[in-house]
């Protein structure tokens, strides 16, 4: 068994993605699905809401079906019209999931190897502003060991991220040091014991969640 990468990537405020555009209103939109007409490329694509007939007034929104207070919607567009899903499938990964909230674009999709996916997600950075890595999981060798471990940025604040991101590129992590603390803590316009407490909290975070997906390994006890 090869060992795949399972990806779940956000793109903020996805204005040219029509089902983006109709969650902008805090309506969740999931269960997407398209079809593809052979002969002249245009893609039909339908998706469910909660707005039960809110929609209607948004260019090129159909309702089709509705059941209980749900509703499903379908429009019509080019093949290859800015879709940051055929984006993603240009590169060997078929699209499994899309769901979309508050005009962010949520979509989970299986890439082969990890240069199919740091590939798809340059494209979509190429083409989409707030593109974020949510979740990436590592399937098993077939001797059963993990190549490698994944961590879920979501469990992380935006300012724990900020302090992470912004320490890194700052070189405060190599050694030698690139920056001291009170340099980074200057460049995130905080205080050093602030900057120290965020740093902290946020390498705990990333531990836990690296050493609780590995086994543990107990110390021997000794006579």
């Amino acid at each position: 068994m090869s060992a795949g990468i399972r990806a779940q990537i956000r793109i903020g405020n996805a204005t040219s993605c029509p089902v983006a555009q109709a969650s902008d209103d805090g309506v969740a939109c999931y269960n997407v699905s398209k079809r593809v007409e052979p002969d002249t490329g245009r893609v039909t694509e339908e998706f469910a809401t909660d707005a039960n007939g809110d929609l209607e007034d948004i260019d090129g929104l159909e309702s089709v079906f509705s059941y209980g207070q749900k509703s499903v919607y379908r429009f019509q567009r080019d093949f290859g019209d800015d879709c940051a899903c055929e984006m993603v499938e240009q590169f060997n990964a078929p699209i499994v999931e899309v769901q979309a909230e508050n005009g962010d674009l949520s979509m989970t999709f299986h890439a082969q190897t990890m240069e199919d996916l740091r590939d798809a997600v340059s494209t979509l950075r190429e083409n989409y502003d707030g593109v974020d890595v949510q979740r990436l999981v590592s399937s098993k060798d077939e001797d059963g060991a993990d190549d490698l471990v994944f961590v879920d940025r979501g469990e992380l604040t935006d300012r724990q991220r900020e302090v992470l991101e912004t320490a890194f590129q700052m070189g405060y992590f190599e050694h030698p040091k690139g920056a001291n603390a009170g340099e980074v803590a200057e460049s995130l316009g905080i205080t050093t014991s602030t900057f120290t407490e965020h740093l902290a909290a946020a390498q705990s975070k990333l531990l836990k969640t690296i050493l609780d997906g590995a086994d543990a390994v107990k110390p021997r006890a000794t006579a």
